[in-house]
Order: C-alpha cells, then structure tokens, then sequence
C-alpha cells in the first residue's frame, strides 16, 4: 500500500546538504542540486492544531526526515490534537507532494479510546 509512496528532495552537489522545495541550497545557496528520492518515514518534532482559512481544526506539524532536512505538512490519522511529538509518520500514498500540501499519516493510530 505505501510502496510507491515517499518524497522526492534535493541534496547540494557542494556542501551535501538536503532540502525539501527550495531553489537554492540553504546552506551555500548554490543552484547545484541533484534530485533524491526519500522513502519518507520521519518523526514529528513540532505538533499543533490551528484553525486559519478552514472552519474546521487540522493538525500542522513539523516532521524530520532522516536525510537531514525538516519540513511543514499535515499529519492525518489522528484527531488534530493528538498527533504527540516524536511519532513516526509515513507519506500518504496517492499523495502528489510537488502539487501542494504534504500530507503524512501516524504509522500507528492512537487506540480509538484515545480520543474521547
């Protein structure tokens, strides 16, 4: 099911460093990038729920990958508020991260008596 999912990034040709959607590296600001593919498991290091432009609550979160790089996306899985820093998340599958917002998913769900 999650076989073709994960994350295509840049790593700079100079310094080596990873970068999720950027033009230049944020490091040397070369324009040298070569296209990586990650798998996309990554740990949640920062969860919050916010309400802006939805009338509805959803989790953003800030999610670091093990290639070096962390990003903002919406994790899914979960009700918004219980989304715990230090979780492991994977990419949605059927998710297009170059077309817009990138979403992941709790590798383990909360019990559903956990969100009462």
């Amino acid at each position: 099911m999650h076989e073709k999912a994960g994350l295509n990034y840049h790593r700079c040709r100079w310094c080596g460093t990873a970068s999720f959607r950027r033009l230049l590296c944020p490091v040397c600001a070369s324009s040298d990038l070569k296209p990586e593919h990650s798998a996309g498991l990554g740990v949640v290091v920062r969860s919050g729920v916010v309400h802006r432009y939805t009338e509805a609550a959803r989790n953003e979160s800030l999610v670091r990958l093990p290639e070096g790089f962390v990003f903002r996306c919406r994790v899914v899985g979960a009700a918004p508020h219980l989304v715990p820093v230090g979780a492991q998340v994977r990419p949605v599958a059927g998710d297009d991260p170059e077309a817009g917002e990138v979403v992941f998913e709790l590798c383990e769900p909360p019990r559903r008596d956990d969100w009462l």
